[in-house]
């Protein structure tokens, strides 16, 4: 299961590939190590986090989990975390697809994907004349379906919704300690 972080102004991909469910406590642990392998990096200085995300899967608007998640991410590296999610059917708008995945699948095509380095090599391998350069790692952890966020926890998210459609568009801050 690949989960994908692109960055346009560095033109760079990381993908996480994992090997259990595809669910927002994997989706999450990649953005960490993208921000730990590159984006610290590369943006020392930053103090927020700009996300674009589907409407769906395990990064969905609706998705308890992920948005607790990113609240976790957000109070361990004190960055701001703002989310804006494609309305629901226009997830091929999304960057990510156009400039990072597409050239994935182009560089393993009509290779065997015998196993799971195999996926790794090939996805790490990415390169386009434009640049782009991809890096990825092999996430061995067990993530769980059907993890369920009560109300409570839910209520101790400092979120805040954008003016514009708020149900899409939010900013999750760091917590006090």
């Amino acid at each position: 299961m690949p989960y994908g972080v692109y960055d346009m102004t560095a033109n760079a991909g990381f993908v996480s590939v994992g090997i259990t469910s595809d669910t927002a406590e994997f989706a999450v642990p990649s953005i960490r190590c993208w921000l730990e392998r590159m984006g610290r990096q590369r943006y020392p200085h930053a103090r927020e986090l700009a996300i674009t995300a589907d409407c769906g899967g395990s990064n969905g608007a609706r998705v308890r989990l992920w948005k607790l998640e990113l609240q976790k991410l957000a109070d361990d590296t004190g960055l701001a975390i703002c989310v804006h999610h494609y309305p629901p059917g226009t997830s091929k708008w999304n960057k990510i697809e156009h400039r990072l995945f597409c050239h994935i699948t182009q560089n393993w095509r009509g290779r065997p994907l015998t196993d799971r380095l195999a996926v790794g090599e090939l996805i790490g391998a990415t390169t386009t004349k434009a640049g782009l350069k991809v890096e990825s790692a092999l996430d061995t952890r067990n993530y769980q379906r059907g993890i369920k966020v009560s109300k409570a926890q839910m209520k101790c998210l400092d979120i805040t919704g954008d003016q514009f459609h708020p149900e899409w568009n939010y900013t999750i801050r760091p917590r006090p300690p």
